[in-house]
């Protein structure tokens, strides 16, 4: 007799596949750390390369350590020549995720360590990958807009140097402090979609850059890193709304989702959201778009009242609702915000590769290998008659 299927562990929820020191979630109590650290300590006092370094080291790096680090991002931040031309042979509407998927692969063929999988080899190309995609991202919108793309800037910023060479023109330090906690923010989540996908490919053995290109894979889809640019979209369509809260509950009584609310983990607010809903309010002031971080908020407000009155409170903003305004206050176009999102989780992504490589936080590493249960056709353990095509 067949099995019951046990639709708890439908999409893995709750099944506990590995082991990690990379970072910590309590959802119940809205906590994230990465390597023990509270994200709010390092959202207020750590760049994004001090959070990259201590995701792939397993701590906090020293002054010089630092400085090197800064240095290494700094060298490693040019694209290979061939990336170029065949970006310039794409069509100019395709979705960025896309191309940013096809370039990683572009990224390992002229890696010459690609074949090295030792650590150490693995932190630099982990490097290399936090070094050149955000350069890929921006060079890729300037072609597809028929521009060239532009050199690094050495006396900027790994974050402010990422908005020079998008937007062309050197952002204020006020713009670029708000993006590298964003960064910050966004570095590594625990076991998410994206960076199973990137744990279960390398579990093959397979190269830093497969793992990579099948992170963005996951990342690609609305449920997971396509959720921010679902927010924008919704915040773009209700710019005329009057009537927030009847807009919000006409929503849920037709059974549809308000786009940024709600979590797999969390039961009560992402911490990191509490951060995104401050900078945004910043950048609204400081941008003279109060209408739109105004607008966010009333749907905030709403919805939340709304999910009270149905029973359902643990419903509460996530990265991806507040995250919308800010990239789009940053100046982002809304179909590269995922690609943002993406230039921050490399470093999350990269340190758990090299954890399941390693097997440093498990006895030894060992290829995924799930099972699924069958619930097909069944015709015994002689299986199905077949019978032969003039029959049928």
């Amino acid at each position: 007799m067949m099995e019951t299927v046990n639709v708890k562990n439908i999409g893995l929820r709750g099944v506990i596949v590995a082991d990690t020191k990379v970072s910590f979630i309590d959802g119940q109590e809205g906590v994230l750390e990465y390597r023990g650290y509270r994200i709010e300590d390092l959202a207020r006092n750590a760049t994004f390369p001090e959070t990259a370094y201590l995701l792939l080291y397993g701590t906090l790096p020293n002054t010089s350590q630092l400085a090197d680090f800064n240095k290494q991002l700094q060298e490693e931040s040019e694209l290979p020549a061939h990336l170029y031309k065949t970006f310039k042979c794409l069509p100019a509407d395709a979705n960025p995720m896309d191309v940013l998927q096809a370039g990683v692969p572009l990224l390992a063929m002229a890696d010459p360590e690609l074949t090295d999988d030792s650590r150490d080899a693995n932190v630099r190309k982990a490097v290399r990958l936090i070094a050149r995609l955000p350069m890929l991202i921006a060079a890729w919108h300037r072609i597809r807009q028929g521009i060239d793309p532009l050199p690094s800037e050495k006396s900027l910023t790994h974050t402010a140097n990422f908005l020079w060479q998008l937007h062309g023109v050197k952002p204020s330090e006020k713009m670029a402090q708000v993006l590298d906690t964003c960064l910050v923010l966004h570095a590594d989540h625990t076991f998410n979609a994206s960076t199973f996908s990137c744990r279960q490919v390398v579990s093959t053995r397979a190269h830093i850059y497969a793992g990579v290109t099948a992170g963005i894979g996951a990342l690609s889809g609305s449920l997971h890193g396509g959720a921010n640019a679902k927010v924008m979209k919704m915040l773009l369509s209700l710019k005329d709304e009057n009537d927030i809260a009847g807009w919000v509950k006409k929503q849920l009584e037709s059974g549809e989702r308000i786009m940024g609310m709600g979590h797999a983990v969390y039961k009560t607010m992402d911490p990191r959201a509490r951060f995104l809903k401050e900078m945004a309010v910043t950048l609204g002031k400081e941008t003279g778009q109060e209408r739109l971080v105004d607008l966010t908020i009333q749907i905030e407000y709403a919805a939340l009242a709304e999910f009270e009155k149905r029973g359902k409170t643990e419903i509460k903003p996530n990265v991806d609702f507040f995250s919308a305004s800010v990239y789009h206050l940053l100046g982002i176009p809304r179909d590269l915000m995922t690609p943002i999102f993406a230039i921050s989780r490399i470093a999350g992504w990269t340190s758990h590769i090299i954890e399941e490589k390693t097997g440093e936080a498990q006895v030894k590493p060992a290829l995924y290998r799930p099972k699924a249960e069958y619930i097909g056709q069944y015709c015994g353990l002689m299986g199905c008659k077949f019978e032969p095509l003039i029959e049928r």
